[in-house]
């Protein structure tokens, strides 16, 4: 009984060990900065299996090589151990002095994967060869660095809630050459990324469309009043371009029309006679994001806060942005 008590009770000290090395190196590392440059004091290295196992073929070696003073077995048993000292001297020297910068991270919705991207460069003159990030159990591709050069590493985590995920720390590593040994480095930057709420599945339909009194006229529809020109706006209809005043001037024009019909939603979170605030934010986000697919102009209304109603990726992040973090978000 004592004996399963014991062995039930090994993956708690593990991770209470893990929890404490991990608090060690922090306070010993302390903050990092967005660009980073690896140093020798805190890149640490130890055998892997394939290294262990080397280190004991190579220890039966030395001792066959003793019991039969066979100097051919000397040779080559000290041939391997001077290969395997030189191989953990290349490992530790392929991680030290290589730059790494946080590059940003898109917002995502919750249930899927967040990409943070990193910048890691060599500035050396010697290439380094066999580089990955990871955190816990996720890992980023593999990838070599020439002299001078630079590659955008991806490290994907889970994004479970809405508001923020967040990286607090995360690793970078490498097995070259011959994966002997295992060198690697912890980084402590603190990101985080946004992530809104999972549209909802079965949304209800959204409220009908008001009459946009006072407000500007959409500029996609109208009762066919020509209204003038203006700058060409990146998500523009191809049929609202001006092509003859381009072929004259060279300069992107969309047609600006007037009408009497357009119109607007009001995305109210009080509307939703629902108890549960997540799946309101979730019909909230599922209406945001197919109002904007229809290029509808629309509102949001939530407890304490008002966007007025406009149309456009930008307005379709703002509203997106205050569902995630409505309330202070769920980390």
């Amino acid at each position: 009984m004592s004996l399963s008590r014991a062995m039930s009770a090994l993956p708690a000290l593990g991770q209470a060990a893990t929890q404490r090395a991990r608090a060690w190196a922090r306070k010993r590392q302390g903050q990092d900065a967005l660009t980073t440059a690896l140093a020798a004091r805190r890149t640490y290295i130890l055998p892997t299996g394939v290294g262990l196992i080397y280190a004991l073929m190579t220890f039966a070696m030395l001792l066959g090589s003793m019991n039969y003073n066979n100097n051919l077995a000397f040779v080559l048993t000290f041939f391997l151990i001077g290969l395997g000292f030189v191989a953990m001297h290349q490992c530790q020297r392929n991680l030290v002095g290589v730059d790494i910068a946080f590059a940003g991270v898109e917002p995502v919705f919750a249930g899927s994967v967040a990409e943070f991207r990193f910048a890691v460069t060599n500035p050396s003159r010697s290439a380094r060869f066999r580089i990955r990030l990871h955190v816990d159990d996720r890992t980023s591709d593999i990838h070599d660095l020439g002299p001078g050069e630079s590659t955008v590493f991806i490290l994907p985590v889970d994004a479970v809630a809405r508001g923020h995920v967040r990286l607090p720390r995360f690793g970078v590593h490498s097995r070259y050459p011959f994966e002997l040994f295992r060198a690697w480095a912890w980084l402590h930057m603190d990101l985080a990324g946004l992530v809104y709420p999972r549209p909802a599945d079965d949304a209800p339909p959204p409220p009908p469309s008001l009459l946009a009194l006072g407000h500007r006229q959409h500029d996609a529809r109208g009762e066919e009043d020509f209204a003038g020109l203006r700058r060409f706006v990146t998500g523009d209809s191809p049929r609202q371009v001006a092509w003859k005043a381009y072929a004259r001037g060279g300069q992107l024009l969309s047609k600006r029309f007037a009408g009497a019909d357009t119109s607007s939603q009001w995305l109210d979170f009080d509307d939703l006679r629902i108890d549960d605030t997540e799946t309101r934010l979730s019909i909230l986000t599922r209406w945001v994001v197919e109002a904007h697919r229809t290029r509808e102009d629309y509102g949001l209304r939530l407890p304490g806060l008002e966007i007025s109603p406009a149309h456009g990726g930008a307005h379709r992040d703002r509203c997106l942005e205050a569902l995630a973090l409505y309330g202070g978000g769920r980390v």
